[in-house]
């Protein structure tokens, strides 16, 4: 009668015993068997040293932890890096940078809004400033300023007023008041 002999702890031991199966399993998770033996081989390389160095006390369930947490980042990489042999050339897509027009545009709207900003009375522009560009309060304004909260809210509401008035364009701007026809 043969007696059943203990499994080997060393690599080799480790490696006839698991590989069939857990190249099944990995194929299982991942779909597709040469990704499954990739994985199983990254999984062995990295659990060599800890079994040849004894220190695993179950060197199945840690190479099998391992490989299944390696197959699993290969799943999410794949949700990330959705690009395919079959996916379009990267040069043939359309850029998310804005176009030149855009470009002209958006450096005209700033210009019209600098002067806009310029043409503001002083204490208006000032509290603007301070509030938008520094993002003071206006408790903050007002103490640097030395004025009342209730008088930097009038100069930040006058000041945002004049440029909504400023920066709106000529076609919607009110006209000049309807005049009465002299009647004959």
């Amino acid at each position: 009668m043969s007696e059943l002999l203990p499994p080997s702890r060393d690599f080799a031991g480790l490696y006839r015993r698991t590989v069939a199966p857990l190249r099944r399993h990995l194929a299982r998770i991942l779909g597709n068997p040469a990704e499954a033996q990739d994985v199983a081989h990254d999984a062995y390389l990295r659990v060599f040293p800890v079994v040849e160095k004894q220190s695993a006390e179950k060197p199945e369930a840690l190479l099998y932890t391992t490989a299944r947490r390696l197959a699993f980042n290969r799943l999410k990489r794949r949700r990330i890096a959705a690009i395919t042999p079959d996916s379009p050339a990267i040069d043939g897509m359309a850029s998310a940078a804005p176009g030149v027009v855009q470009q002209v545009m958006a450096r005209q709207e700033l210009q019209q809004l600098e002067s806009a900003i310029a043409a503001l009375p002083e204490g208006c522009r000032t509290v603007l400033l301070l509030r938008k560009v520094e993002l003071l309060s206006h408790q903050e304004i007002a103490d640097r300023l030395g004025l009342a909260v209730s008088s930097v809210e009038k100069h930040h509401a006058r000041a945002l007023r004049l440029l909504r008035v400023a920066l709106q364009p000529a076609a919607d701007r009110p006209g000049p008041a309807p005049t009465q026809e002299a009647r004959p």
